[in-house]
C-alpha cells in the first residue's frame, strides 16, 4: 500500500503539472511503473493514435505458432472451484484464466510489430501486449469505460446472432457493465450506459472473431487531473477481468488459477497532460527468458460450460495480424 500511495502521489502531481506520462499497473495493483512517453529503451507503446516507436518494414515471412496450454484436466480443477465458490453464493461472475506455451519463429519485438491492435506494449524483457480492449478513456473531463465480454469465432454459422442471443453471454456482459457503472461511478457523476452490447470483428493469425462491447460514461470533477492517480486506483483491479463481487471474486480468482497473473489483466495507459487513454493489458505474452507465455481466458458463470470455457480460453491465444483474404 506505501507503494501504491508513491505512484498514486506521483501521477497526481504529474497530473497537477499538466505533465504527459506513460504507466503499466498490475493486476494485484502492487506493481507500477511510471515512464516519460519518449523512453524508447524501457517501453514501446501505442494507445490509437498514439505512439513512440518508428515502426520498421516488417519482413515478410510465414509465422509458425505452435501452443502448448495447460491440460484440460488442470484447468477443471480450478474451474470446479469457481463453480462451487458460485454455486455458494460468494461470486455470481468470475474471469478465470490460465497460461500456455507457445512457440513462434517471432521474437517479442517482431510480435509487437506485427500486431495490428488499438493498443500495443512491449514493456522490455517482460511482456509483450496486444490489446483490443480499452479501460478508461478521459476526454476533457468526461470519462468511459468499454468493456468487452463475450467472443465468437466468426467462421461459426450465424456467429454473429448466436452471440447476441447467448443467455450465458448475455448474463455475463449485464454483470460486467453493472460493475463499471457502479465503478465509475465511485469517480464520476451522471454514468449512462450509452451503448450497449455492440458487436466488433477481429482478425487474427488463426481466425477472425467477434468481439461484444458496451459503452459506459460519466462526468469527472472540474480538477480531475490533480487527482488522475486517486481516479485509476480507485476503479482498479478491471471490472471487466476480475468479475463481481469484486473484493470476494478477486480472492477466489487467485485460489483457483493457483499462479501470478503479473501485468496480465493490469492496465496500461497514456496521459497526455490532460486527456487519457487507457487499456486492459490483455492478449498477453510473458517473457520467461527463453519462453513466451500466452496468458487468457474468460468469464464463469453457473451456465458455463468447463468444454467450451477450456476451448475459448485456447482460441485466445493468437497474434492479431491482417491476413489477405
Amino acid at each position: 500500500m506505501k507503494e501504491n500511495g508513491k505512484i498514486i502521489a506521483e501521477m497526481n502531481k504529474r497530473g497537477r503539472r499538466n505533465e504527459p506520462f506513460v504507466f503499466v499497473i498490475d493486476f494485484n495493483t502492487t506493481t507500477a511503473k511510471l515512464f516519460r512517453p519518449e523512453e524508447t529503451d524501457k517501453i514501446w507503446w501505442q494507445a490509437n493514435e498514439q505512439s513512440n516507436f518508428a515502426r520498421p518494414a516488417t519482413e515478410k515471412k510465414e509465422i509458425q505458432w505452435e501452443t502448448e496450454p495447460v491440460s484440460f484436466s488442470h484447468y477443471k480443477k480450478g474451474f470446479d472451484l469457481v463453480q462451487q465458490h458460485i454455486h455458494n453464493g460468494d461470486t455470481y461472475l468470475l474471469n478465470y484464466t490460465q497460461s500456455t506455451r507457445v512457440k513462434t519463429n517471432l521474437s517479442p519485438e517482431e510480435i509487437f510489430h506485427h500486431s495490428e491492435a488499438r493498443y500495443k506494449v512491449l514493456l522490455k524483457d517482460e511482456f509483450v501486449c496486444f490489446s483490443p480492449e480499452r479501460f478508461v478513456q478521459i476526454d476533457a473531463g468526461k470519462i468511459s469505460s468499454y468493456p468487452m465480454k463475450g467472443t465468437m469465432d466468426a467462421s461459426l454459422p450465424n456467429a454473429k446472432e448466436r452471440i447476441l442471443n447467448d443467455s450465458k453471454e448475455l448474463a455475463e456482459h449485464n454483470t460486467i457493465v453493472d460493475l463499471i457503472r457502479n465503478d465509475l461511478s465511485l469517480v464520476a457523476e451522471n454514468v449512462t450506459v450509452e451503448k450497449f452490447r455492440y458487436l466488433e470483428r477481429l482478425k487474427t493469425n488463426q481466425r477472425d472473431l467477434w468481439q461484444v462491447s458496451s459503452k459506459i460514461s460519466g462526468h469527472l470533477p472540474e480538477n480531475y487531473t490533480e487527482q488522475i492517480g486517486d481516479i485509476l486506483f480507485k476503479m482498479l483491479p478491471a471490472g471487466s477481468i476480475c468479475g463481481a463481487p469484486k473484493k470476494k471474486t478477486v480472492e477466489i480468482i487467485k485460489a483457483a488459477e493457483n499462479y501470478d497473473r503479473g501485468f496480465y489483466t493490469g492496465i496500461f495507459g497514456y496521459f497526455d497532460g490532460h486527456n487519457l487513454d487507457s487499456c486492459v493489458l490483455i492478449r498477453y505474452i510473458e517473457i520467461q527468458g527463453d519462453e513466451l507465455i500466452y496468458k487468457s481466458g474468460g468469464g464463469i458463470t453457473f451456465l458455463s460450460n468447463a468444454e467450451s470455457e477450456y476451448e475459448e480460453l485456447v482460441k485466445k491465444v493468437y497474434i492479431p495480424v491482417f491476413r489477405k483474404d
